[in-house]
């Protein structure tokens, strides 16, 4: 596996044979193993999660050796395709050569990821710097390295892992999204907030180069690296707990992005569930609608985080493709959109001018940024905490944060609701609660949000998640938390959870204190 001779400037290297795969995964069919690496028979592509998630996995997944001053980063120029769809690789390294292997996070008996591709030696080539265009956004202005033959590529989300031959290397995320939904509990990667939050290039809609909020950008683009958790953006955080934790369980999963919600509105038809993973905080109004039209027809709809539905967002296109750029000005007056069409002016779903505050779909309201609380059980016979060992007024410390939600009836609330958790916050020195929610639709469909972006921290299977407070993975917490998902991922793959689990108000229910 010599490296190959260089190639000339822009000229894209195909890699559709000679790849190989690591011990313990399978090769496709069209590929050779060079001994001495072992292979598993990979399920046939309907044999599903429970299938998959019994194959050994790759220890090897881990970045060892980050490669940091450029020394290699890359990103896809989709962020989600099908299988058997091409993706593009930019990649810029300062090695002379550098491998590619595509990493499927799941189960794997706990080991979380299996290596299903990697390429034989690619040529090195430091790309161009990044440059920042008009409203600070950052586009790192490559030309494509290689070609991802992702025939055979089971869905799930993956990170492709870049090793240079230098020792450095780096992550880029990518889902394989699946061709059907039917049927199934749809896991929804947060890819629009993960760039948000992107800093790669000195801006993210937070902060510029000298770390104000006055520089920040008010558009960022996909076209570039992610900065975070190695080039993985935030995917440990707040992603890979729950996506390994419903593979554990064997349940018939689908996969896509938040950009897919954004580009088709139909993707969820004949779901089961659809499952915001955690911090799910920007969207679109095409994002949105095609989650409330799920489940106006039936479709069970679960956030694992807090903060959801609350900056809204538009998308544009870039050289690449559609919706390859994330507008949010924050500040509605910014946008040049303000007064000439408000429905797609940027801010926060909750405020003009066009407010449409986002617990008319989450059941609860954005409540405050806070130190970690205890989350306090109260209505302990509601059916999520079956086999879990909560009692009435059981305390589960520093589940509650740094972000929470909250009922507030004074802005839309789907009624009847019930709670399943009242737990005390503060909120710059005011007193406001945090809740843990689940409303049942006119549809049927049930509607749970956990209300605190720690949830996910408290599951079996954390990976390089940071951020998350010690007190999620101390006795009860993971027992009682990992009970309530287990319970409420099987009851929403089931269908209709409302025809199985009627949802019992708060104000009226005499389980409340």
């Amino acid at each position: 596996m010599c490296a190959r001779p260089r190639q000339p400037f822009g000229i894209t290297v195909v890699l559709l044979a000679g790849a190989v795969m690591a011990a313990g995964c399978t090769a496709l069919p069209h590929q050779r193993v060079r001994a001495p690496a072992r292979v598993t028979a990979r399920p046939g592509p309907h044999a599903g999660i429970r299938a998959e998630s019994t194959l050994p996995g790759y220890p090897g997944w881990r970045i060892t050796h980050p490669g940091h001053g450029g020394a290699i980063e890359g990103y896809a120029d989709r962020a989600s395709a099908l299988p058997g769809s091409p993706v593009r690789l930019f990649v810029s390294t300062t090695a002379a050569s550098f491998r590619v292997r595509a990493l499927r996070f799941g189960w794997y008996g706990g080991t979380l990821a299996c290596l299903v591709w990697t390429s034989p030696a690619i040529p090195g080539r430091r790309q161009p710097l990044g440059r920042v265009l008009a409203h600070g956004m950052a586009v790192a202005p490559w030309q494509p390295s290689l070609t991802l033959p992702t025939t055979g590529w089971p869905p799930g989300s993956y990170l492709i892992r870049l090793d240079a031959s230098s020792g450095a290397q780096r992550y880029v995320p990518l889902v394989i999204r699946s061709p059907s939904v039917a049927g199934r509990v749809v896991l929804v990667q947060p890819t629009a907030s993960f760039q948000a939050y992107n800093p790669w290039g000195g801006y993210d809609l937070y902060s510029g180069p000298d770390g104000s909020y006055a520089t920040r950008a008010r558009v960022v683009s996909f076209d570039r690296p992610y900065a975070s958790e190695d080039g993985a953006g935030s995917f440990f955080q707040e992603e890979q707990p729950l996506v390994s934790y419903a593979e554990r369980l064997g349940l018939p999963l689908a996969y896509v992005t938040s950009i897919d919600l954004d580009l088709n509105p139909h993707v969820l038809d004949g779901a089961r569930a659809v499952v915001s993973e955690a911090h799910d905080e920007y969207w679109s109004p095409a994002m949105r609608a095609a989650v409330t039209r799920a489940r106006d027809q039936g479709v069970n709809v679960a956030f694992f985080g807090a903060n959801a539905i609350y900056r809204k967002i538009r998308f544009e296109s870039s050289r690449l493709g559609r919706d390859r750029i994330e507008v949010n000005y924050k500040d509605p007056l910014e946008d040049p959109l303000y007064g000439r069409d408000d429905a797609r002016v940027t801010g926060n779903w909750p405020d003009p001018p066009d407010a449409d505050p986002e617990s008319s779909l989450t059941g609860q309201a954005y409540g405050c940024f806070s130190a970690p609380a205890p989350m306090v059980v109260t209505n302990a016979q509601g059916w999520i905490w079956a086999g879990g060992g909560a009692h009435r007024g059981m305390t589960l410390p520093g589940l509650v944060g740094v972000e929470f939600d909250t009922v507030n009836l004074s802005e839309p609330t789907p009624r009847p609701i019930e709670l399943f958790a009242r737990s005390p916050e503060n909120c710059y020195g005011q007193a406001v609660e945090s809740n843990v929610t689940y409303y049942v639709a006119r549809s049927r469909a049930g509607v749970f949000d956990s209300g605190t972006e720690s949830w996910i921290c408290a599951l079996p299977a954390i990976g390089l998640a940071t951020g998350c407070p010690p007190q999620a993975q101390r006795p009860p917490v993971p027992r009682v938390i990992e009970a309530a998902t287990r319970n409420i991922l099987q009851a929403f793959s089931r269908g209709p959870a409302g025809r199985a689990y009627p949802a019992r108000d708060f104000l009226t229910s005499q389980l409340y204190p």
